[in-house]
């Protein structure tokens, strides 16, 4: 599907890349495994089929999809660790899986289910390792150290082994690592994964803060809806290996959530007799009560309902969007092909 984003200075560009696996089809059994040693059956499984985007210079992209779908795959092939079985992109101006040490040195790659510190050694250690790697030069490494561990407050944490931290702090010095060198592109997969909730705000205050500041370009994993909302204004979203929506966070609830959510505060001693005609009742917790209705009837139906009860407060919302992109994922999974939008 084409993005519906005119973009001037794209810095990642992607034409019709495909990535396939061909997997050994094992059957049960001593008969079948023995006639495995000489006949073997396989199948082709198409983790990314054909997929094309653009990312500007700048944004801030969320890369969503369900298990599977081919949104890490993607990250791999863009950032060089896997070849492609056809199709080209660019990061740069880089072919990335070229694995130029140019084009390493302008990019980072955070996977939240991966280590890249020295589990046994402080991370201060593995901070020097990076250091040589990169060839940062002393000063504007200790400065850029500094910065980062001042904006994710990690200063005390530096000596210990990383093996001793929370995985929130570890998630932090990650990004440390990532970052020291200045990447221009920064791929995050799945940052947040297992993180309480003040672990997750305390990333993303930090993604946030920093991408405005650097203006760095960002494409983000996540099953974190409040990741997406709290980071992103573009979406993608990719399910059985090709891009199903390329737009604005706020267009996929529009295409995609045919209802508002409801929530009126009524006055005292009014109850909820009659308010289900309106719409399908979600909540009744008096004086609060929430239904939901079509989009299309909200401005019809609440001026109605003011007109017959006496209600002291009210809200309109979208629904979550957990529950807008699950009703994307089912639709592409039911109709198996790409959906309109």
């Amino acid at each position: 599907m084409p993005s519906i984003y005119t973009l001037r200075m794209a810095i990642i560009e992607i034409q019709n890349l495909v990535k396939s696996y061909r997997i050994y089809q094992k059957k049960e059994g001593l008969r079948e495994a023995v006639r495995g040693l000489w006949h073997r059956e396989y199948k082709t499984v198409d983790a990314v089929r054909n997929i094309s985007l653009q990312v500007e210079s700048g944004e801030f992209v969320a890369f969503l999809g369900p298990n599977g779908a081919g949104k890490t795959t993607t990250l791999k092939l863009l950032s060089g660790v896997i070849y492609p079985t056809s199709g080209e992109a660019s990061v740069m101006g880089y072919v990335p899986w070229e694995r130029s040490l140019d084009y390493r040195r302008r990019f980072a790659l955070v996977m939240g289910q991966k280590n890249q510190l020295w589990w046994d050694l402080p991370a201060q250690e593995s901070f020097r390792l990076h250091q040589q790697i990169y060839r940062i030069d002393p000063t504007d490494f200790q400065k850029k150290l500094d910065e980062l561990t001042s904006l994710l407050t990690v200063q005390s944490l530096l000596g210990r082994p990383v093996r001793e931290l929370s995985l929130g702090e570890r998630m932090k010095m990650e990004l440390i690592a990532a970052l020291l060198h200045s990447p221009e592109v920064l791929f995050l997969d799945e940052p947040t994964i297992g993180l309480d909730v003040i672990a997750q705000h305390n990333i993303q205050q930090f993604l946030k803060h920093y991408q405005e500041e650097q203006k760095i370009t960002i494409l983000l994993t996540s099953h974190y809806m409040k990741d997406v909302e709290a980071l992103c204004k573009r979406v993608v979203v990719i399910a059985q290996g090709q891009i199903q929506y390329d737009g604005s966070l706020s267009g996929i609830v529009d295409s995609f959530s045919g209802d508002k959510i409801v929530t009126l505060q009524l006055g005292p001693g009014v109850g909820p007799e009659g308010l289900e005609r309106f719409g399908r009742l979600d909540k009744v917790a008096l004086p609060r009560v929430s239904f939901r209705l079509p989009r299309a009837k909200v401005s019809e139906a609440l001026a109605e309902i003011l007109s017959r009860y006496q209600i002291d407060d009210m809200s309109v919302e979208d629904p979550p969007l957990e529950e807008t992109i699950s009703k994307l994922f089912k639709q592409v999974s039911e109709e198996g092909n790409t959906p309109s939008s």
